[in-house]
């Protein structure tokens, strides 16, 4: 736990292995059955370079980091946009890797500025969490 979080503190990355079977049982929680999630084939007929990660899961992955960093505080705010895939082999795993830094505290708000990243690669874009301080 990082607290108390103090405006610039940069927090430890966070690194998460996302595995073929971790979509599947995002897929029977959610109910997101989409094949782009499960399918090679159907992944790579639709333009994309593999199956990929659910964009929500992903998310998911970012609220987990926060949670850890912040010991459970209420989360306030947590966004971003999808701008790149993770892909997922079907053998094996790919990592996701949260980053981040306290960019302001103010208010009773912590608010965190975020980088998400895959195999070296930004996959979302402008995350942020704001949780109260």
């Amino acid at each position: 736990m990082t607290r108390p979080l103090d405006e610039g503190s940069v927090l430890e990355p966070r690194t998460f292995t996302v595995t073929r079977d971790h979509l599947r049982a995002y897929a029977t929680a959610s109910g997101d059955h989409n094949p782009i999630h499960q399918d090679e084939e159907v992944a790579r007929s639709v333009g994309l370079p593999g199956v990929i990660a659910h964009g929500m899961y992903t998310l998911g992955l970012v609220g987990r980091a926060v949670t850890e960093w912040t010991g459970g505080a209420e989360v306030l705010e947590l966004g971003c946009k999808f701008t790149k895939p993770v892909v997922v082999p079907a053998e094996g795993g790919v990592e996701v890797v949260v980053a981040g830094k306290v960019s302001s505290v103010a208010d009773g708000r912590v608010t965190l500025s975020l980088e998400v990243t895959s195999e070296g690669v930004k996959v979302l874009g402008m995350p942020k969490a704001v949780v109260v301080a």
